[in-house]
């Protein structure tokens, strides 16, 4: 029985001492937490996306407290008004940031690039992308399985069946990020989105030389370098047979859109596309007498072209990635 009791006392002696060494080292080591820290991430939306470039809004919440500025820092879900909330809890002025958007910098649709083989794997970008170009000649396009559409929490993404490229409800885009990160072939960039969302995009990423380009999509960037040549902004380059316009420099003078030969480069936001046609057919539009009455009328020639610009082109009826 004695060693019993002993063994009993000894345990509970070498357990009360490692509790108070383990105490004291705690309060010699512990780190105050700034309580400010859970009010700012109560009054984010918790989508822990990441947009913000942090890790998720608890981390996004700690970043803002020990920030001197919230210049820089943007909850891009929550918008300006979460930025009001927490530039009030910290006392701190809310930085306006310019909204972004997610844009598809693809245009191969399915009447544009011919079908040269039939993927037959799991329904996924990535997977195909490891295995091969994909079911067109292209290695830069748009794959089509919708790994996009998967990441996207808001809704924002949607496959079009005619197309068979995701397009972006802007009115639901958060510009997370999320997307980008999903996109094994990088096509989709979050851009600014521009005064009344106007803004100019080259919706193509081939490397191709130009022949090589054409042949695998007809609304590929050729690299021809008209565009840039007719940029009154210098906003535009040429890099390995790609244009890319600079958002900094684009002032949307739209001079740069009816130049490309192929339709690559896109003028976002507008009523409708500015192509050469429609805008040498704009000014010498002009009214001319009726034969009785006196009244006045479009030349019949004219409104023709302008009519056929707006009738949208026939899709090609067995899509490239739903076939």
């Amino acid at each position: 029985m004695n060693l019993i009791v002993i063994s009993l006392l000894v345990l509970g002696i070498t357990g009360i001492v490692a509790a108070v060494l383990l105490y004291l080292i705690a309060q010699k080591f512990k780190v105050e937490e700034d309580p400010r820290i859970d009010q700012v991430q109560e009054v984010l939306p918790g989508a822990n996306c990441g947009g913000c470039g942090q890790a998720g809004c608890r981390a996004f919440a700690e970043a803002c407290t020990k920030a001197s500025s919230l210049d820089g820092l943007l909850c891009p879900v929550g918008g300006a008004p979460t930025m009001e909330k927490v530039g009030a809890i910290l006392g701190l002025a809310a930085v306006a940031g310019e909204p972004k958007v997610a844009v598809v910098r693809c245009n191969g649709s399915c009447d544009a690039r011919p079908r040269t083989s039939e993927y037959n794997g799991a329904h996924s970008c990535a997977i195909m992308h490891s295995m091969y170009v994909g079911e067109s000649g292209c290695a830069f396009g748009c794959l089509g399985c919708g790994d996009c559409v998967a990441a996207c929490a808001f809704d924002a993404l949607h496959i079009n069946p005619e197309t068979g490229l995701p397009e972006v409800d802007e009115e639901k885009c958060t510009s997370c990020g999320k997307c980008v990160k999903a996109c094994p072939r990088h096509i989709i960039e979050l851009r600014y989105k521009g005064t009344d969302g106007q803004r100019m995009v080259v919706k193509c990423m081939n490397q191709d030389k130009g022949p090589v380009a054409k042949k695998n999509c007809a609304n590929a960037c050729i690299g021809c370098g008209l565009c840039a040549k007719v940029c009154p902004q210098e906003a535009i380059t040429v890099t390995n047979n790609v244009a890319y316009i600079d958002y900094a420099k684009c002032v949307v003078c739209r001079e740069c859109e009816p130049q490309c030969p192929t339709g690559a480069l896109w003028g976002m936001g507008f009523p409708e596309r500015l192509t050469k046609a429609a805008k040498t057919a704009a000014p010498t539009a002009q009214a001319t007498p009726a034969a009785e009455g006196g009244d006045e009328k479009f030349d019949p020639a004219i409104a023709a072209q302008i009519q056929a610009l707006k009738t949208p082109k026939a899709v090609f009826p067995h899509c490239l990635h739903n076939a």
